[in-house]
């Protein structure tokens, strides 16, 4: 609803100060929107061009978004890889030549290429082995420190909410059962479905949105 893919069937969504509670109504609004607020998903690979290679991608969304000539875009494109821990080489390649953990660095730079104000991260590392997984959350942790994005982070592994996130929501069946601070939510949860969760570490959907209130208030 956020990213307006789905309208609600009550109530009123707002992002950005934008009520998103209705369709966007032109090619112009939903790019507009596209500035705002970006995903990153599961599946890294399925969400970029196989035939293109990454470095491309990135300066056609670029130029998608009306950032400078050609020159500019190919600039801003080096430096967003080098953001995500990525080299010139890498933006040489095609999808298929990355590992897992290449790919969903490059599916962070597209999406924080429009410089959004928030970004959807629906189960962003579920993907990867334990290893990648870890240094993609500590780049997401160090992208969160160092810009004024705020996350909606979707996941339903509680070490990795605990490890990024501030404030969580838990939900079931399409209501929320519990939200509050993450550390107090889950150490002491009040719900029995999120104590259940505690117990099971699985099976479930969790999700917990982090805000960048430090950086937001220096």
């Amino acid at each position: 609803m956020i990213l307006g893919f789905e309208a609600p069937t009550a109530g009123r969504v707002t992002a950005c100060g934008q009520d998103r509670s209705v369709p966007a109504h032109s090619a112009t609004e939903r790019r507009q929107r596209g500035r705002e607020v970006q995903i990153v998903f599961q599946d890294p690979y399925s969400s970029l061009d196989p035939r293109e290679p990454v470095g491309h991608g990135l300066e056609r969304l670029l130029k998608l978004h009306g950032v400078g000539d050609a020159a500019e875009r190919r600039r801003r494109a080096v430096a967003l890889a080098g953001q995500v821990g990525l080299g010139t080489r890498q933006l040489s390649a095609l999808p298929r030549e990355l590992s897992g953990g290449q790919r969903q660095r490059v599916a962070i730079a597209r999406a924080l290429a429009p410089v959004p104000q928030i970004l959807v991260l629906d189960e962003a590392v579920a993907s990867l082995d334990v290893t990648i997984q870890a240094q993609v959350l500590n780049l997401l942790a160090d992208i969160r420190e160092t810009t004024t994005i705020a996350y909606v982070f979707i996941s339903h592994d509680l070490a990795v909410v605990r490890h990024l996130t501030d404030e969580l929501i838990v939900m079931r069946n399409g209501a929320v059962v519990e939200r509050g601070e993450t550390g107090q939510g889950l150490d002491a949860p009040q719900h029995e479905y999120t104590q259940r969760l505690g117990r099971e570490h699985s099976g479930s959907r969790l999700e917990a949105t982090a805000a960048n209130d430090g950086v937001q208030a220096a």
